[in-house]
């Protein structure tokens, strides 16, 4: 994945975002003049009508403006109490304290109170704690678990992902219960760190041996199956006759259900002979892939512990 960059042709920005952020198409760059003229025109005629404002006013107005909440996000920053806070409120639903968490997790989020669970595949690179800031998604980006600069970045749980607090074991009366999907980004770094290795998921020989996803929530220890591996894409917002896979986070009915599943198994790269029904719990890893513009590499597993 890559920094937010845009990019103007024929009056197309096209954004070259990390996640799941469509693009945006613009009219065409000619009808701007005109939108402008039109703009001074009707400002010229209101004025007319109301008359110029008092110094008063206008001095009132701009004391307004500099005035910003803490805790609003502005530029592109957001107040790190107020960042922390959401994360503890919001992501730690019910009742539960830290002394209800898994222990080394407890640890972690101990120290970044961010944390939300922890990824892990065997026999591959990806062991790493999983990062959720409801205020800003792409905080983590470009920062390590410590909140530090940093290339690769962490993993990070989608913002409309809700992992829960509740378990199985109890059938989530214990506390909340997860979306039906998970969705978990991270950047594909070349020496294989983070989503680096997703790549290899491509073969099946590898899936075979590697068929497992482990994710622990803050308290307890899940398990997914792979289901399906398949190459998509990030789209236009205007495009409706597409599958976009990373606008699946919950299946309240059979339909719903119906409509993600049969496509994440007809662009399936392989069959991995793992089914699912309405009802499951899923996990989905997404990387950046080339084969295509704004390309994404998914990897579904569905939950089995």
């Amino acid at each position: 994945m890559s920094n937010t960059t845009n990019r103007y042709f024929l009056g197309v920005v096209k954004l070259n975002l990390p996640f799941r952020v469509e693009q945006v198409e613009l009219a065409p760059l000619v009808f701007v003049p005109i939108f402008v003229v039109t703009i001074y025109l009707l400002a010229g005629i209101a004025a007319l009508i109301h008359g110029p404002e008092a110094p008063e006013q206008v001095a009132q107005a701009e004391e307004q403006d500099k005035e910003v909440p803490t805790g609003i996000q502005v530029n592109n920053t957001v107040d790190v109490d107020m960042r922390t806070q959401l994360s503890e409120d919001d992501l730690l639903f019910g009742t539960k304290t830290e002394e209800d968490m898994l222990p080394t997790l407890a640890d972690y989020y101990g120290k970044n109170k961010d944390t939300i669970g922890w990824l892990k595949i065997d026999g591959m690179v990806i062991d790493y704690p999983v990062m959720q800031t409801p205020i800003d998604e792409e905080y983590y980006l470009d920062r390590d678990f410590n909140g530090n600069a940093s290339s690769a970045g962490s993993l990070i749980m989608d913002t409309d992902s809700v992992v829960g607090d509740g378990t199985a074991e109890f059938d989530y009366t214990d506390g909340t219960r997860p979306s039906t999907n998970l969705i978990i980004h991270g950047h594909n770094m070349r020496n294989g760190s983070m989503f680096g290795d997703l790549d290899k998921f491509r073969k099946q020989d590898f899936e075979k041996k590697h068929s497992i996803i482990k994710f622990d929530s803050l308290y307890e220890e899940r398990e997914y199956e792979i289901i399906s591996v398949f190459l998509s894409q990030v789209y236009l917002m205007s495009q409706t006759d597409v599958f976009k896979y990373y606008k699946f986070f919950q299946a309240d009915t059979q339909a719903e259900f119906d409509d993600w599943y049969k496509n994440i198994k007809k662009l399936q790269l392989y069959d991995t002979g793992v089914t699912a029904e309405f009802g499951d719990e899923f996990i989905t890893l997404s990387v950046c892939a080339y084969h295509v513009e704004n390309g994404r590499l998914v990897v579904v597993g569905k939950r089995i512990k």
